[in-house]
């Protein structure tokens, strides 16, 4: 029986819609959840704890923590952290938005929304830089060994954790580059999406080559586009059995090991960063037993 709340398995989402709250009212926490997984269709939602709210009922979630701030060599990567989590997908930005609120009366008063960011898919699952995202992605039964707990128990099994963050681009910075020094930026041709040896050390796929690692660092990723007036980049979204893989990767992307920056650092940047456990689902509902609801 498969646990894990269906979204993080999906392979293709058109539309989404990421919701983050804030605690507004500690006593109403636990009555609030209890609504929400009462109430929430968890085929077309996907929803994650942050270590706040584990903490504030008192319980443990097995490798959950807060999203540690970063620096590299010349920019941040920053620290967010949010109570609650999130994900809607669908085909229709009207019935996101409806389902958006309804999400938000259920958690009231106990929490409040602090942020909401649209995205969509764009060209074949492509960036906005061009690039196809995800082309490394794990399927199957691999996608469930490297994005969902197993082992661990009633209330752990079936559940994931989730790396959340908001990358903003530079156009004016990436329009600058010769598609030559795009290409080297990525390590794959735009033209193809095929890899090439000849790429700098720096190169992206070069940094984040997730089976160079040692164990391996394979998650699922359902990173999409987003944009806001005239500013745009990619939510990202990494789910996985811990969060090993997704600290290996962002450290030797910011240089850890060697001293070498990854290249996608020269257009884009995150401007947020959060941590979430993705509780597991029983009978078609989200599984809060594992803190104690």
């Amino acid at each position: 029986m498969n646990l894990a709340q269906p979204g993080i398995l999906a392979e293709e989402t058109k539309l989404a819609r990421y919701l983050t709250f804030t605690v507004d009212s500690e006593a109403e926490v636990n009555v609030a959840l209890k609504v929400l997984a009462d109430n929430l269709d968890t085929e077309s939602t996907v929803i994650g704890l942050g270590h706040s709210v584990v903490n504030l009922l008192k319980k443990d979630v097995p490798g959950l923590t807060t999203f540690t701030a970063q620096a590299g060599d010349g920019y941040e990567i920053p620290s967010t952290p949010a109570a609650l989590w999130c994900w809607l997908r669908g085909t229709d930005r009207g019935e996101l938005f409806h389902r958006s609120r309804m999400i938000e009366i259920l958690l009231s008063p106990a929490f409040s929304l602090s942020d909401v960011t649209d995205s969509f898919q764009y060209d074949e699952n492509r960036d906005l830089s061009g690039y196809v995202d995800g082309t490394e992605n794990p399927g199957g039964d691999d996608a469930v060994q490297a994005a969902v707990v197993q082992g661990q128990g009633a209330g752990m099994d079936g559940s994931s954790f989730v790396a959340v963050q908001q990358w903003l681009h530079d156009f004016d910075s990436f329009d600058s580059m010769s598609t030559k020094e795009q290409d080297d930026a990525i390590g794959r041709h735009v033209s193809d999406n095929e890899e090439f040896d000849e790429a700098p050390e720096s190169a992206h796929v070069k940094r984040a080559a997730q089976e160079n690692f040692e164990p391996e660092a394979f998650m699922l990723r359902r990173s999409m586009p987003w944009v806001e007036a005239q500013d745009g980049g990619l939510m990202f979204v990494a789910f996985g059995k811990s969060f090993y893989a997704f600290e290996a990767v962002l450290n030797r992307m910011i240089g850890l090991d060697d001293s070498v920056s990854d290249a996608l650092f020269k257009f884009t940047r995150p401007i947020t960063g959060a941590y979430f456990w993705c509780p597991p689902i029983k009978n078609n509902k989200l599984d809060l037993s594992q803190i104690g609801l």
